[in-house]
């Protein structure tokens, strides 16, 4: 039997993503299993994993906005950028106040050019950049533009302080304590993170290891389990008729009328029923919309 959805997992700090693949592949005895953001092992909160069908909007889950619990360390820099690392450098801390802290912080939020860790997955020139890092090989890294939205500070006790940080998709949280840490003058690494939200699936909704183990060895899977289209809702839908869903279904082009549909690009077409029929794409050349991925 396949099972197609969307699990809402908190990871635990010191378990890998792709350890919480491999969890769901096994318990769910499903093949098609992948995850949609990354957590390094360290981290630990919202990871949002993909079953059969749903492992095809994958693409639609990295462009969302993300919210991230952080505790930073000051006076000590790390080569990892996190706690996981190796001290290059240590400073003293002492004269940097909360004061000092809150006026840094809004330089940081918007969209500003950031350096990714060199201990990333990032490739360069087909190789991960971690690998490198570790061979000793030294590679110029270039910035690359993100956008921060919010960044809340929640939490004072030097030499940590914590913060609440709302970002889209490739922002590095530890170079963010980095970049921080430089400004102040002190230095600064990344001592723990947890990611609170990911798109619509929040840490208050999520399911721990242990139950969603549970929940397929006991057959509750439809408990812990979203559907496909809960990170579609972006999408305009259009319901179509059995024989417009016949020519879906098999890949045809159909004339659909989707309000708003033209803007985003992409829509969702429903059964009457209510089932999910497929993905379409709108071409602007022809006029039509185009099967792009079929569920039925």
């Amino acid at each position: 039997m396949s099972i197609d959805g969307i699990l809402n997992i908190i990871k635990p700090a010191g378990m890998s993503s792709f350890a919480i693949v491999s969890m769901v592949r096994s318990a769910s005895g499903q093949r098609r299993v992948g995850h949609a953001g990354t957590l390094d092992r360290s981290a630990g909160g919202v990871l949002p994993v993909c079953l059969g069908r749903a492992t095809r909007v994958i693409e639609f889950m990295s462009d969302v906005h993300k919210t991230y619990r952080a505790k930073v360390r000051l006076g000590v820099v790390t080569d990892t950028y996190d706690a996981d690392g190796s001290v290059v450098e240590e400073s003293d801390c002492s004269s940097v106040s909360r004061e000092q802290l809150e006026r840094l912080i809004p330089s940081f939020v918007g969209a500003i050019e950031q350096v990714p860790p060199m201990y990333s997955a990032l490739k360069v020139g087909g190789t991960r950049l971690h690998k490198l890092a570790r061979a000793g090989v030294e590679v110029e890294l270039k910035s690359r533009q993100i956008d921060i939205y919010r960044i809340d500070l929640t939490c004072w006790e030097p030499p940590h302080f914590s913060i609440d940080v709302e970002c889209g998709k490739g922002t590095y949280i530890r170079s963010l304590a980095y970049d921080i840490g430089r400004a102040l003058g002190c230095g600064a690494h990344l001592a723990g993170l947890i990611r609170t939200r990911n798109g619509v699936f929040d840490i208050a909704e999520g399911f721990t290891v242990g139950q969603v183990r549970d929940a397929f060895a006991e057959g509750r899977w439809r408990d812990v389990l979203q559907p496909i289209d809960s990170v579609l809702q972006h999408m305009p839908a259009v319901v179509v008729d059995k024989p417009a869903e016949k020519d879906i279904a098999h890949g045809v082009p159909a004339d659909l009328n989707v309000d708003g549909g033209r803007d985003t690009g992409w829509c969702r077409a429903y059964s009457a029923d209510g089932g999910l029929i497929a993905l379409l794409r709108y071409d602007v050349k022809r006029g039509n919309w185009h099967p792009q991925k079929v569920f039925i």
